[in-house]
């Protein structure tokens, strides 16, 4: 694919940068707005809506688009973007923020986490290896590695 990531501009006098990020799904100029759709969706804003926004990019959530609406879902749909309706670049974290605001409904492993699902309270364990095949399940254009925050 190229250069990711091309450094355009530097300001002399801060550490600012402008650059552009070269995805499958699209080119962002950095630096961006990223609108957050957690469970695949930004809250009372339409795909549509976020195109004539020029949002150049979206979020989403690895743990809560795991456990709702589940992989078998959004494999059905044929990935995330057709699930959103979404034909721009999506960057979804890990799910590691979950590892501290779900702390009741988690424990940490050498492994990974076994969390208890928030909905149902079904068993869900993921990994830093689980972390990136769910978010290569998702089709997921930049992916971040599941740490400990």
């Amino acid at each position: 694919m190229g250069d990711v990531f091309e450094l355009l501009s530097r300001d002399d006098t801060s550490k600012a940068r402008r650059g552009r990020l070269t995805t499958p799904h699209g080119v962002i100029e950095t630096p961006a707005f990223m609108p957050v759709g957690t469970q695949g969706s930004v809250k009372a804003v339409s795909s549509r809506e976020l195109v004539e926004l020029e949002a150049q990019i979206v979020l989403g959530n690895t743990y809560h688009l795991f456990v709702r609406p589940g992989l078998d879902v959004i494999r059905k749909f044929g990935g995330l973007h057709r699930f959103m309706n979404w034909d721009g670049p999506i960057l979804t974290d890990s799910g590691g923020y979950q590892i501290f605001s779900l702390a009741k409904l988690r424990k940490i492993t050498e492994g990974g986490v076994n969390f208890q699902n928030h909905i149902d309270g079904s068993p869900a364990f993921i990994s830093p290896e689980i972390a990136m095949e769910i978010q290569a399940t998702l089709g997921s254009d930049i992916a971040m590695v599941l740490d400990e925050c």
